[in-house]
């Protein structure tokens, strides 16, 4: 690839872009029920299209100069194949609690910034650390609760803490997304804080 250009003035001037920056610019990848399946580069992606694996959607208003042609730089492509995908559980971490939990305590209901894991059953009474048995807690409740159940503590838990299910969108979460995405992207995703 000899050298990449955008059009995206207002007067219809080509300007150049960076082939280095162009080709590693994420690509949505859809499956063939248009549900998004991965984001790869722009490299994979023409690779892709070429080889006639994937078709072409959107493109980054660009194209790759190569010896004897021009090529669409891609921004969305869909594959020519369904791919299934099993979707994988939870793992359990802090992160994942706290997202769980919607980073509110589980006792107080507060919404505090020293959010801490609790042992809802402690470790030290045999409580096992899995997803029913961990919550999210304020410094505070989890001091009070200490080494004791809820019920030796006079707590209550305010809901009952169970594995979150699969997320299939998993591959966006923390992600930019790109405006041209958006049309293919469930709207829970799409409104979340990666705007």
């Amino acid at each position: 690839m000899n050298g990449a250009v955008r059009d995206t003035s207002e007067d219809g001037v080509a300007e150049a872009v960076d082939v280095d920056v162009l080709i590693r610019a994420p690509v949505l990848v859809l499956n063939l029920n248009y549900v998004p399946v991965n984001i790869c580069t722009v490299r994979r992606a023409i690779v892709l299209v070429t080889k006639g694996k994937a078709e072409l959607l959107e493109n980054h208003l660009g194209y790759l100069h190569t010896v004897d042609r021009e090529i669409d730089a891609p921004s969305i492509i869909r594959l020519d194949y369904m791919v299934k995908r099993p979707f994988l559980p939870r793992k359990l971490s802090r992160k994942e609690v706290f997202l769980r939990d919607k980073y509110t305590c589980q006792y107080c209901g507060k919404k505090p910034r020293d959010l801490t894991l609790d042992h809802v059953i402690p470790r030290r009474q045999h409580g096992a650390h899995t997803w029913e048995n961990v919550v999210a807690a304020c410094n505070g409740c989890n001091l009070h609760k200490a080494g004791r159940t809820p019920a030796e503590a006079k707590m209550s838990l305010g809901t009952t803490p169970r594995a979150p299910d699969p997320n299939p969108y998993l591959i966006l979460q923390n992600r930019v997304i790109l405006e041209e995405w958006k049309l293919y992207i469930p709207w829970s995703i799409r409104d979340g804080p990666n705007e």
